[in-house]
């Protein structure tokens, strides 16, 4: 009977001891699983540092290559600031010596087409008023003068190996009418009026018309010839003799 009552006292002390131990396990897992999860955040923290410190890292070096880049622009841009300046003071030398060249040149157009036979003398003195225009304005180029000024010599050039024919007018006042002109180069300049009764030649000499009716069939060969409507012939013009040149 005591036996049985010190078994029975027995069991419910190995419960207790049971239940101790389990709580000290929960305990211990519970602190376990806290410290985990505390290693999990500092361990998440410490990634998340060392991917700011990369990301920062690669910043930094991409914004030192970067003004690295940069510097060398800034650099070749000096450089190319340098050489434009340069140029423009280049440009603007060039410009003080060409600008007084070209301006002799149109005065020398000038004087030339108020010398030479007076044929089409109202276009080419219009074209050669026109380049004394410009000339003076700060809104055309150096180059367009240039251009146009060259544009006027080629132009009268080309005048002096053509047949040409056109109709204008003569005289002055009650005497002015419309005749044919023909120009031959610069070797001969006629008329005749436009019923074909009258024919002159210009006397580069005298600077004169010279009425000379001898030469109308001359003249009206070479209208035909200007205007293509037959083949080219032999035309007897009058030629103004040579003339001394006496230094």
């Amino acid at each position: 009977m005591f036996a049985g009552a010190v078994t029975a006292l027995a069991v419910p002390a190995n419960a207790q001891t049971l239940d101790k131990a389990l709580a000290v396990q929960g305990q211990a897992d519970k602190a376990a699983a806290e410290s985990q999860k505390r290693i999990n955040e500092i361990r998440d923290r410490t990634q998340d540092a060392a991917s700011r410190y990369a990301t920062a890292l690669a910043d930094s070096e991409s914004l030192e290559k970067y003004n690295k880049q940069l510097d060398k622009q800034v650099s070749a841009q000096r450089e190319e600031m340098t050489s434009i300046e340069a140029q423009l003071l280049q440009i603007e030398t060039t410009n003080r010596e060409v600008q007084p060249l070209m301006q002799r040149m149109v005065n020398t157009l000038e004087r030339f087409v108020g010398l030479d036979v007076p044929f089409l003398l109202a276009e080419r003195t219009q074209r050669v008023k026109t380049l004394q225009e410009i000339m003076p304005r700060a809104d055309v180029t150096i180059s367009e003068k240039y251009r146009r000024i060259i544009e006027a010599y080629q132009i009268e050039l080309e005048y002096g190996r053509t047949l040409d024919t056109y109709e204008g007018l003569i005289g002055t006042g009650a005497d002015t009418r419309t005749v044919s002109f023909v120009r031959l180069g610069r070797v001969a300049l006629m008329y005749q009026s436009l019923d074909g009764e009258e024919t002159a030649y210009w006397d580069a000499k005298n600077k004169s018309w010279v009425v000379d009716n001898s030469y109308a069939d001359a003249v009206a060969e070479a209208r035909r010839v200007a205007r293509k409507d037959g083949p080219p012939e032999l035309l007897t013009v009058p030629v103004p003799a040579p003339q001394e040149i006496r230094s």
